[in-house]
């Protein structure tokens, strides 16, 4: 689980490098224990306060530590967004926010915990790495590296994920080539093994990523064809507009496909939310299969 990984990677993160800290909001909190009891000083637990606890980390950031700051998607990003905003980003703050719940991991706790729109709030946002890992094992290597960095980073966890880790530093990845010119579908992170089943049998090249900001321009120029595919689980249309841009110069088609902007007003699972929102493997031939099938204009 890539819950437990970020756990791990971080309680070895706070033994090797004195600089980085860890600010929580309960959520967690028993989980990073045995690390509050080695380092008192450098893990701080705020309560159920993700105002504060953002401030608190644009605080040690100024300071010269490097905040690890860790909650549910919904309260780290969007309860706390006015917080990342002044206390982070206007004051030049690096910190790395670390979330758990995606888009609707925790679909049967209610809308409360649903965060689709989490990468598009921090796009709006200046010189953010965002990192969407698609297997547990791909995350202690992420995590050390944004640690390690200086700048200001977001690693959106999921429940859901691949089969298999890829490795790589977010460059994208080309796991099935349909040779020059076909069309070219973007997995993002746990969308890989269902974009690739989806697509099985058609002329389509598959590359994945886990780091959709900054997006690889370069790669995508190399491998884009007449029809681009984006396969994103979170807010449809989150890189669309990166994507836009970069091939302005060139003819394309662009389906961008996520979470729709509908509101689902039901519970369920994380698994029925993916097939509701079409980004089950039969969800995706439909829409790839109509992209596909409609005639170039």
């Amino acid at each position: 689980m890539m819950r437990e990984a970020f756990v791990d990677a971080t309680t070895a993160l706070l033994a090797e490098m004195p600089r980085t800290a860890l600010v929580l909001a309960d959520i967690s909190a028993a989980s990073f224990a045995p690390a509050a009891e080695r380092h008192p000083d450098r893990v701080l637990n705020v309560g159920i306060r993700e105002q504060l606890m953002v401030g608190v980390a644009g605080g040690l950031a100024l300071t010269g530590l490097r905040p690890v700051v860790h909650s549910y998607a919904p309260f780290l990003v969007e309860r706390a967004y006015e917080q990342i905003k002044l206390d982070l980003d206007h004051q030049g703050a690096g910190a790395v926010l670390v979330s758990v719940g995606a888009s609707y991991d925790r679909a049967a706790a209610g809308r409360t915990h649903l965060s689709p729109a989490d990468v598009a709030l921090i796009d709006t946002l200046h010189g953010w790495t965002v990192h969407v890992p698609g297997h547990a094992d791909e995350v202690p290597a992420l995590l050390r590296a944004a640690v390690d960095g200086d700048g200001p980073a977001y690693v959106r966890l999921s429940t859901q994920a691949n089969a298999r880790p890829r490795g790589g530093d977010g460059a994208l990845d080309v796991v099935r080539d349909a040779g020059p010119g076909a069309p070219l579908l973007v997995a993002v992170g746990p969308t890989l093994d269902a974009a690739l089943a989806a697509v099985a049998g058609l002329p389509v090249t598959v590359a994945y990523t886990h780091r959709p900001r900054p997006f690889d321009i370069a790669g995508l120029r190399a491998l884009a064809g007449a029809e681009v595919i984006l396969v994103e689980p979170y807010l449809a249309g989150t890189s669309a507009r990166v994507v836009g841009d970069a091939l302005a110069d060139r003819p394309h088609r662009l389906l961008a496909l996520g979470v729709g902007r509908e509101e689902l007003r039901r519970y369920g699972s994380a698994e029925d939310h993916t097939r509701w929102h079409g980004l089950d493997a039969a969800g995706l031939r439909r829409s790839v299969g109509a992209l596909l099938a409609s005639p170039r204009g």
